[in-house]
């Protein structure tokens, strides 16, 4: 198993990505702990876990919030002992709420910024020193194919997104000789529920014209962004330090080219 004896704090783990990393990684034989704010949906991603055997605990948190945070590693600690990696999956992607910044309202644009930005910076605050103290391990940013070639209406979260691949790569200089790898995975329309709540279900949202401009013509599974968080967290990727691992069926390249 590729993440056997392993500590793995996973956010945004009740659904999509992060559920489908929270079973890969536990199969693969990591402690995981399921954080999200929604109850409900982290606690039936503890129970498939326990089911096919398994180790989690779910801790809801709200990643924006520093004292929230704070307790997730707290409560790792004091239940598996240590801590070896990190993936800052919770995001947010408000289309509709979102908008150009001389439109754009405070709240919607602190809001954004704060789940996506902060919430990866107090993550990697608390939990970088724990790692640390675990002998070194693995921290899994997500950012998006926005913060690359930004997305018209979309400014806080381009914002957001793009300040998580410079800060990743500030992180990655500083922390990799303390045995903390740092890197981060750049997805694009992965078929999850937040892609329907977000942009399938919005009457602006072109859908016909989005899957013209892939070159895969489909969207992505959140499996196979699952199984590059995987490779990331592994030993395999000992020697990626502050790399942007794009996952995104060819739609940057495409729209830059």
């Amino acid at each position: 198993m590729r993440l056997k004896n392993k500590v793995a704090v996973i956010t945004g783990a009740g659904g999509g990505i992060g559920r489908a990393a929270a079973l890969l990684f536990a199969k693969e034989g990591a402690r995981v702990v399921v954080v999200d704010n929604n109850i409900q949906k982290g606690e039936e991603t503890v129970s498939r876990i326990i089911k096919s055997k398994g180790d989690a605990i779910f801790f809801p948190a709200d990643i924006s919030k520093s004292d929230d945070v704070k307790k997730i590693f707290k409560v790792t600690v004091e239940k598996y002992g240590g801590l070896h990696i990190l993936y800052n999956n919770a995001g947010v992607f408000l289309l509709g709420v979102d908008g150009m910044v001389t439109e754009i309202t405070e709240e919607s644009w602190d809001k954004i910024i704060n789940i996506n930005l902060k919430g990866t910076f107090l993550c990697c605050k608390y939990g970088i020193p724990e790692i640390i103290k675990s002998g070194g391990g693995s921290v899994i940013n997500t950012s998006s194919s926005a913060g690359i070639i930004g997305v018209p209406e979309c400014d806080a979260y381009t914002a957001s997104k793009g300040a998580i691949i410079s800060l990743t790569r500030s992180m990655a200089v500083e922390y990799a000789c303390k045995k903390v790898r740092i890197n981060c995975i750049v997805p694009t329309a992965i078929a999850t529920p937040m892609l329907d709540q977000s942009s399938r279900n919005n009457p602006k949202f072109d859908e016909q014209k989005f899957l013209s401009i892939t070159p895969t013509r489909r969207y992505g599974k959140p499996e196979e962004i699952a199984n590059m968080a995987l490779f990331l967290a592994s030993d395999e990727s000992s020697y990626a330090v502050g790399g942007i691992f794009v996952v995104d069926g060819g739609v940057t390249i495409r729209t830059i080219g």
